[in-house]
């Protein structure tokens, strides 16, 4: 019971259906930038929204999930040559 003196229901919260949109800026090596598009691009939801030859990429990420969000932007600056993967933008999409 809580304080209020309800009993708790059984049943299992589920979250509404959608999903998690982000932008994240990685700063890469210049000179490995393609190196890095490409694996960047091998991560599952990913995709190049811009791209600057001093070593900058706008990623735009779609994760069915905060967690799932939360795993590229790791999986992301932890690839070789890139120097930082920061998130810049983030929305929830409720279906």
């Amino acid at each position: 019971m809580l304080i209020t003196g309800r009993a708790l229901t059984a049943e299992r919260v589920v979250a509404p259906p959608g999903g998690e949109i982000a932008s994240i800026l990685v700063q890469a090596r210049p000179e490995r930038l393609d190196a890095v598009e490409a694996d960047i691009l091998a991560v599952s939801g990913c995709e190049i929204f811009g791209r600057d030859p001093r070593g900058k990429l706008v990623v735009v990420v779609d994760a069915p999930d905060a967690g799932a969000l939360g795993a590229t932007l790791n999986t992301i600056a932890l690839l070789p040559h890139v120097h930082s993967a920061s998130l810049v933008f983030h929305a929830i999409d409720v279906c």
